[in-house]
């Protein structure tokens, strides 16, 4: 009887910076494939679906540094999506933002395989890495102020981190019938905008074994 083929996963980050932790901590696993998405949830869901159009994967992920919000997910620890949330796609009206989902115009919300969370989350516990779970929202701009922090945290509830191009990579890979997994390394509280606080290089850091930990438990 043939053995099970291995399983292959397609991984989109934003930018190169984040493809190279990645790609360090894979250590040339061949399993994986890396691409660029670009930045923002309309180019990587261009890009992704680009991606799947020309080869067959088992799994997408979504991964990538963010920012945490404060008391759910601090700089330099790790965000495991439960959910992948577009944040700021709906209508403003004078009673304030109504989402895609209130419009009745579709869901701004995907749900994790809660097994497959739960798999991934316990693996980087075991690993001795800092790691929580919960919505991880998608925005086409980066959050800036504390109130705009708090209106966020407020509409979504269980909100732990903010990135730009989940909910793109996602629809392309549901589309397609894939699931999908979105994996944060916190470089910065959600909030006002102070890049001097900033620590990308531990961001990536903790990505880079983060993505050690992937290559381990995803067989």
């Amino acid at each position: 009887m043939p053995g099970r083929a291995e399983m292959r996963v397609l991984v989109m980050t934003a930018v190169s910076a984040e493809r190279d932790a990645i790609l360090r901590g894979l250590n040339n696993d061949t399993r994986f494939d890396v691409r660029i998405a670009g930045v923002g949830p309309v180019a990587a869901a261009v890009s992704t679906t680009k991606v799947l159009a020309t080869a067959q994967y088992d799994l997408v992920v979504s991964a990538g540094i963010g920012g945490g919000f404060t008391g759910k997910a601090g700089v330099g620890s790790l965000v495991v999506a439960n959910q992948i949330v577009a944040a700021d796609l709906g209508a403003e009206n004078p009673a304030g933002f109504c989402s895609l989902d209130q419009l009745g115009f579709g869901s701004t919300y995907i749900q994790i395989d809660a097994g497959l969370v739960k798999q991934v989350y316990e693996a980087l516990l075991l690993a001795n890495l800092p790691v929580n779970t919960g919505a991880v929202l998608t925005v086409s701009t980066v959050t800036g102020t504390a109130a705009s922090a708090q209106s966020r945290a407020a509409r979504v509830p269980g909100a732990t981190a903010e990135a730009m191009e989940g909910y793109g990579v996602a629809l392309a890979a549901l589309d397609c019938g894939i699931p999908v997994l979105e994996i944060r390394a916190i470089s910065n509280l959600v909030g006002p905008r102070d890049r001097s606080a900033w620590r990308i290089k531990e961001a990536l850091d903790v990505l880079e074994a983060a993505s050690l930990v992937l290559s381990e438990v995803l067989r």
